[in-house]
C-alpha cells in the first residue's frame, strides 16, 4: 500500500469492458511528509475520492484488480480509502 494525493481526473470514451461505469483519478504517491514520490500513476476509484484528497492506493497484483469488485478486471492502480489523518511520530 501506498499513500498518495489526487492530483487529477481522466476521461475515457473507449475502455475496457469490465471498466464501464469506473471513475479514473491520477494519483501523486507520496511519502509520509507529503514529498512526491515517482510519477504519478492511473488509478481506478473504489472509494469515491476527489482531486486534492489524500488516499490509500494499491499498485499492481490482485489486491489492485480486487477493489474493483469485478472478477479478471485489468488494473494496475486502485484507490482502496480515503485517509482522515495521519500519525507517523518522526518512524518513518
Amino acid at each position: 500500500m501506498q499513500i498518495g494525493t489526487v492530483v487529477g481526473t481522466v476521461v475515457s470514451t473507449q475502455k475496457h469492458a469490465k471498466l464501464h461505469g469506473a471513475k479514473l483519478l491520477l494519483v501523486q504517491p507520496e511519502l509520509p511528509d507529503g514529498t512526491a514520490k515517482g510519477n504519478a500513476v492511473l488509478a481506478v476509484d473504489s472509494v469515491g475520492a476527489g482531486v486534492g484528497e489524500r488516499v490509500l492506493l494499491v499498485i499492481e497484483g490482485k489486491a489492485a484488480g480486487d477493489a474493483l469488485g469485478r472478477k479478471a478486471a485489468p488494473v494496475d492502480a486502485a484507490i482502496i480509502g480515503i485517509v482522515d489523518a495521519l500519525e507517523t511520530n518522526g518512524a518513518w
